[in-house]
C-alpha cells in the first residue's frame, strides 16, 4: 500500500483550509456576530475571560487571512515531508 502524499497538494489543502477558516471568522466579525460566538464557546468550556471582539478592520482581516494561509501552507508542506519520510519503503 502506498503511503506517499504530495507535499504541494497537502500544503495547498492545509493553507486553503486555515485561510478559509479565517475568511469565515472575518465575515462573522464584519456581520457583528463574532462576539456572541466567542461568548458561547467560552461558556461551553466553563471559562470566563474578558475578550472583546473589536470592530471589523479590512487590513487586519487581510493580514489574518494571508498569514494563516502561509502558516498552513508551510505546515502542510512540512507535514507531508515528515509523513513521507516516516513511511518510506524499507
Amino acid at each position: 500500500m502506498e503511503h506517499h502524499i504530495d507535499p504541494a497538494k497537502t500544503a495547498l489543502t492545509v493553507g486553503a483550509f486555515l485561510g478559509g477558516w479565517h475568511v469565515i471568522w472575518s465575515v462573522l466579525v464584519a456581520l457583528g456576530v463574532a462576539q456572541g460566538i466567542v461568548d458561547f464557546v467560552l461558556w461551553m468550556h466553563m471559562i470566563s475571560l474578558p475578550y472583546v471582539v473589536k470592530a471589523f478592520d479590512p487590513s487586519a482581516a487581510a493580514t489574518l487571512i494571508v498569514i494563516t494561509s502561509i502558516v498552513g501552507y508551510v505546515g502542510g508542506y512540512l507535514f507531508a515531508h515528515i509523513w513521507n519520510r516516516m513511511h518510506r519503503a524499507a
